[in-house]
């Protein structure tokens, strides 16, 4: 049975970069949440609730049939809210994650101002078309800061995830990290 990686953290951390590197590390399929993103904003960008019921409807139902599959594992990307989202992100979150027999959890997390740099990097903007429009992303960045808390407290995760660890990876590479999440997991 399929194994689930879930790399979270807040915008522009580095999560579809080190999901990349950690699929070619450890062959395991990447599904980073832009894939879906991009896709239903094409179709729903006026309609909020449409976009989201989509999404999430999309992001399910390709885990429910992986998990199915014969593959060694998938590893999605995507935002957390461990503040005023919490229930509805953990709530779907374990829907996800009981769909497979085996589960991990990455937090990452830098500095903000490692994240702005990041914000504009060549392969975040060549597989995510709605960041290209750089002020509109960084604004969406810097608002986020106000209305969500995307990285956990200090020993906060490890209460929420059963196998889970957090790395900072504001100096660390992105093949470093992959291969420091392979070894924690025994992937």
């Amino acid at each position: 049975m399929p194994k689930f990686i879930l790399i979270i953290g807040p915008q522009a951390v580095g999560k579809m970069t080190v999901g990349q590197e950690l699929s070619k590390l450890i062959d395991y399929k990447l599904f980073y949440n832009h894939m879906t993103i991009e896709m239903v904003r094409l179709i729903f960008d006026y309609d909020k609730s449409a976009y989201s019921r989509m999404n999430q409807l999309i992001r399910y139902e390709t885990f429910k049939e992986f998990a199915k599959s014969n593959q060694k594992g998938i590893i999605f990307t995507g935002c957390f809210d461990f503040g005023n989202d919490f229930e509805e992100e953990m709530e779907e979150t374990t829907r996800w994650m009981n769909l497979f027999e085996e589960s991990y959890v990455v937090e990452l997390e830098t500095t903000l101002e490692e994240r702005l740099k990041r914000n504009k990097t060549e392969n975040r903007l060549k597989h995510k078309a709605s960041k290209r429009d750089l002020e509109w992303s960084e604004n969406e960045l810097l608002n986020s800061l106000k209305k969500h808390k995307l990285n956990s407290d200090p020993g906060e995760g490890e209460k929420i995830f059963k196998n889970y660890m957090k790395i900072d990876n504001t100096n660390i590479s992105p093949e470093e990290v992959a291969k420091m999440i392979k070894e924690r997991f025994n992937l």
